[in-house]
């Protein structure tokens, strides 16, 4: 076989094993079993004084205000957070909003970040004490600047985006076996922590006594 030859079998059998691997999804199928088994790791890593402390602080603002905030993908997880806390009748803001009211004595603040370094929610937080709001911080740095503003932390383990390795260093740790999570930047953090709210907002239809189709009433009907 001449060189020419040689290259041209290289080349075919490299896009038959390319066009394999993509029909395969492997990366698909184990950043989804990484995902799960994730998620699965951090609830169980709870600690369930912290979130009984949460639960107790959100159920005593019930007849005052609730202030969500968070950044970036910790945004979304906190605006869904909100909109279930309002099917559940508190009266919620998304810190940001044009809507957001002032926050006074006896208000809450939940703060979301991965890091506990976000600077706008150390900012918002930083403000919220200042007026004498309390602050619960959900991050996975319980010595984070966030951790320490806040009057309770709870801390929920994941990936954040502090300590990223380079994107030219990113598959070829997957290659030699070095274990970085498949999930990009902070995806581990965020997904673990819309579990955790989403089966906190269960917990507390438990607790208040409230049905589906009673949060269903209070869910948007313009849409």
């Amino acid at each position: 076989m001449n060189l020419s030859s040689t290259i041209r079998f290289l080349t075919v059998n490299l896009e038959y094993w390319l066009l394999a691997e993509r029909k395969s999804l492997k990366w698909l199928r184990a950043a989804a079993q990484e995902i799960i088994e994730g998620a699965k790791r951090a609830l169980s890593e709870l600690d369930y004084e912290q979130v009984e402390k949460m639960i107790q602080m959100i159920l005593e603002a019930k007849n005052k205000k609730i202030f969500v905030i968070g950044m970036g993908r910790s945004g979304f997880v906190g605006r869904a957070f909100a909109l279930r806390l309002m099917n559940l009748g508190f009266n919620v803001y998304f810190v940001g909003e044009t809507i957001t009211p002032a926050a006074g004595k006896g208000d809450l603040l939940i703060a979301i970040s991965g890091t506990g370094s976000t600077k706008m929610v150390l900012t918002a937080s930083t403000a919220a004490k200042e007026v004498g709001a309390k602050v619960i911080a959900v991050t996975s740095f319980s010595d984070s600047p966030l951790a320490k503003i806040a009057d309770h932390v709870v801390v929920i383990g994941g990936r954040t985006k502090a300590g990223w390795p380079k994107e030219a260093d990113y598959f070829v740790r997957q290659l030699v076996g070095e274990k970085e999570p498949l999930s990009p930047l902070g995806s581990i953090f965020e997904n673990n922590c819309m579990i955790f709210l989403d089966s906190l907002i269960v917990e507390l239809m438990a607790r208040l006594g409230e049905t589906e189709e009673e949060l269903k009433a209070r869910h948007a009907t313009i849409e």
